[in-house]
């Protein structure tokens, strides 16, 4: 049996989960073993169980990422103060444009892998019926009521699966131009150009953050 060097400290708990996201949102649930893994980065088998008791305590960990980010930041987005349902409308889009807020590739993976695991997909779909619910209440906070709150809540979000469903490619000055177009089809409402100003800034901010780093 392989033991670990004891004077190397074992490769951190991120690193393993980092190298599962990898492998699920590049090549699928299949290709994230615990050996390859190991071998991709550079430590024994044994390492990982100083984190992880076994590889579904892995995947478990992957999902709840994906459930705490990717559906935990869009529900506080809704959440978010806004003075009209376009503003509120920008504080949703936040998440399509950053990635610290809300992780494509990984929603995409976790929808990919929900068609050969049931239990998966119950997760999914409790977590669809929690975005559906929360771009409900957002829109009726703002005077929507019934189906025409639910429609336009679930336009929403279908129009943002199908995008990343097709992974679409498209320039981020292009996606954050079509923004403002995007909220009037959403709401039927046109915005303000002070929330289309504040939308841009914050992003474009971003844009030269991430730039600088």
């Amino acid at each position: 049996m392989t033991v670990q060097d004891p004077s190397r400290a074992p490769t951190s708990e991120e690193a393993w989960l980092t190298a599962a996201y990898e492998a699920l949102t590049t090549m699928g649930v299949e290709a994230v073993k615990i050996m390859p893994l190991a071998k991709q980065l550079g430590v024994s088998r044994t390492s990982f169980y100083w984190h992880f008791k076994d590889r579904d305590a892995l995947l478990e960990a992957i999902i709840r990422h994906w459930e705490d980010k990717n559906t935990g930041n869009l529900v506080a987005r809704t959440e978010a103060y806004a003075a009209n349902i376009c503003e509120a409308a920008f504080n949703l889009f936040d998440c399509w444009l950053d990635p610290d807020l809300f992780d494509a590739r990984l929603d995409l993976a976790i929808r990919n892998w929900a068609r050969t695991d049931a239990r998966l997909q119950k997760r999914l779909d409790q977590a669809d019926a929690r975005r559906e619910r929360a771009l409900t209440a957002m829109l009726e906070r703002f005077g929507y009521t019934g189906d025409n709150a639910l429609v336009r809540a679930r336009t929403m979000i279908y129009t943002q699966i199908g995008y990343i469903s097709m992974q679409i490619r498209q320039s981020e000055d292009r996606r954050l131009a079509l923004t403002s177009t995007y909220v009037e089809v959403f709401t039927g409402e046109v915005p303000a150009q002070s929330d289309i100003d504040r939308f841009q800034a914050r992003h474009q901010f971003n844009d030269l953050t991430a730039t600088a780093g």
